[in-house]
């Protein structure tokens, strides 16, 4: 947070340099004030001493007292518009910095990092937690740097300068009125111990109660299908008040924190009275220049002692939230490309793992030596049970994670050795789940590529066998997707993830389960279609339907992880292993069926 700062430290000096003139008036202010209280007391009681004004100087000797106190009047009046100018500036500048520059930048920092992290981050992370850090944290660090930087920075200077200022004028009387500092300082440091862990709790169940918030949102068709109305609201009570109590138990003890602190400061006073008040009449002090100025050093030093009160608080909040934050920008670029790295305009599509072994933990491999080679143009499914790796599979070829050991390559070339942006440029990927954006239908399956033609989205869209439903929307192709397609079937929605895919004209084809929610019409219609899309082009199709396997030059079975055995569908079916056997199975059902 210190380098955040410090990128703008020309506009921070500039913004500590108007506090510290601030501090300066206000040290002109009461020793004005002073002079003028001892130039009054001089003309009342002849005894009293002379006021002492700076430098030795004294008012002509045909001044009268009214004209000497109406100039201190006056100069007061000049500090005090002086003052309010720097005051507004102040605000003004402080705004333009932290809010329109600091925090839209950390926002940009953040969200251009997260672009980059690997996939494992996100699996370690839940959307609700990331997205909260983008929002809410990002303010956190703002509010970071203008109580740590800018305002503490202040404090102890003013600090530092009014106790020197009333060191001046009497030694004896400064500490009298600061005896009560330790036990305060004692007393913040126990606040920050207590506070801090409290408020990283608080950050949490935040993102737990937005997480429930965002589940129900999206989840809200099963919520009311399987009339859990009740029970979610209960959860969401819980979690609702999980936050509050938390909030609580920090403003009890910031409750009790903050009137003890003022109560240690207002000792000050008593003791300046008391102490200070003997010194005046025994004449070992003046009254303006003296105690009156001494009065209105140690109420500046008492308010700056509030302030630092409440600077402790905000700092302790803002540090949790700020913690946040730059575990996204410090988090390590696990997939990014090597120095070394050059462009490539083509590929022809061959795909090669060597010995690839890679686990999502260590210690629980995904999938463990693998071995098998696709050649251009060749059309490969890859069956197996759940768990078995064949997403992870696709995942490595798109560099989503990078082999534990073992290498990957494209056209015989280790796939760490591509620019990332030319590999997965390379690469038209359907997802098993499908996301959709909250765009129009064209939009949607120009995702990819926003400059193409209408044409050119009408065509990958017929190839998906999209076109025809689209057609039949109110508004076609500029139909408003909301809430990620949820006015669209499931069916739909893969074939517009499918039309995305197709619309890059990619050399290579990954496709997870393509036909996973459709029905037995559309998907022999998008077979059909994918036969044309996938001509010329390497593809790899995970799947477990018997119509996709039949149609692939080969098949890659894989079981716990690993390759089980690898054929055409008619030599796979014929051997008495997990393949014959999973088709034995999903045939079973539609047997009964028949």
């Amino acid at each position: 947070m210190v380098g955040i700062a410090w990128r703008h430290r020309r506009r921070c000096l500039g913004l500590l340099a108007q506090q510290a003139a601030l501090l300066a008036l206000t040290l002109c202010g009461l020793g004005l004030m002073g002079l003028g209280i001892d130039t009054i007391r001089s003309r009342i009681d002849p005894s009293a001493p002379t006021p002492s004004f700076p430098g030795g100087w004294q008012p002509p000797a045909d001044w009268s007292t009214l004209a000497t106190v109406a100039i201190l009047a006056g100069a007061l009046l000049s500090i005090a518009i002086i003052r309010s100018a720097i005051n507004y500036w102040h605000a003004i500048a402080t705004a333009q910095l932290v809010q329109r520059q600091i925090v839209v930048d950390l926002r940009s920092e953040i969200y251009e990092k997260l672009q980059q992290l690997s996939t494992r981050f996100y699996r370690e992370h839940s959307s609700t937690s990331v997205i909260n850090r983008v929002t809410g944290d990002a303010q956190a660090v703002r509010q970071f740097i203008e109580s740590m930087v800018l305002q503490l920075v202040i404090l102890v200077l003013s600090l530092g300068v009014y106790l020197i200022y009333m060191l001046r004028i009497h030694v004896g009387l400064t500490f009298a009125c600061l005896a009560a500092m330790p036990a305060l300082w004692t007393l913040s440091m126990r606040f920050c111990r207590v506070v801090r862990p409290a408020y990283d709790e608080n950050r949490r169940l935040m993102d737990r109660l937005l997480q429930v918030v965002t589940e129900n949102v999206r989840g809200v068709y099963v919520v009311r299908g399987l009339s859990r109305e009740t029970t979610e609201l209960e959860r969401f009570r819980a979690a609702n008040l999980a936050a509050k109590n938390q909030q609580r138990f920090i403003f009890s003890r910031l409750s009790r924190f903050t009137p003890t602190a003022e109560l240690l400061s207002c000792l000050n006073m008593a003791a300046l009275l008391g102490y200070g008040g003997y010194l005046v009449i025994t004449d070992r002090l003046a009254l303006g220049t003296g105690l009156i100025v001494f009065s209105g050093l140690l109420q500046q030093f008492s308010s700056q002692i509030s302030k630092m009160v409440n600077v402790l608080n905000s700092m302790q909040q803002s540090l949790a939230g700020a913690r946040r934050v730059f575990e996204v920008l410090d988090a390590p670029l696990d997939v990014v490309d090597l120095p070394t790295v050059t462009a490539t305009a083509t590929t022809r599509g061959e795909i090669t793992f060597e010995h690839v072994s890679f686990g999502y933990r260590i210690g629980a491999p995904a999938v463990a030596q693998i071995d098998f080679r696709v050649a251009a143009g060749e059309h490969v499914a890859i069956a197996g049970a759940t768990g078995s790796g064949k997403t992870t599979l696709l995942q490595l070829i798109s560099r989503f994670y990078d082999p534990t050991s073992g290498r990957v390559c494209l056209d015989r070339v280790d796939l760490r050795d591509w620019r990332l942006q030319d590999l997965r440029r390379s690469i038209g990927m359907v997802f098993q789940e499908t996301f959709l954006f909250n765009d129009t239908i064209a939009g949607n399956i120009a995702f990819g590529q926003p400059n193409a033609s209408r044409r050119q989205i009408v065509r990958a869209a017929e190839i998906a066998a999209a076109d025809e439903f689209i057609r039949e929307l109110p508004n076609g192709y500029d139909t408003w997707l909301v809430d990620e397609g949820s006015n669209l079937s499931g069916g739909q929605r893969q074939r517009l993830a499918i039309a995305r895919a197709i619309l890059l004209e990619p050399p290579i084809l990954l496709l997870d389960d393509p036909t996973a929610a459709v029905d037995s019409q559309t998907e022999h219609e998008i077979l059909r279609s994918l036969e044309q899309a996938m001509r010329g082009r390497t593809s790899i199709i995970v799947t477990h339907r018997p119509s996709i396997l039949q149609r692939a030059d080969r098949i890659i079975s894989l079981e716990a992880g690993r390759i089980a055995e690898i054929g055409t569908h008619a030599e796979l079916i014929n051997r008495d292993g997990p393949y014959a056997r999973s088709s034995q199975l999903h045939a079973e059902p539609n047997l009964r069926a028949a």
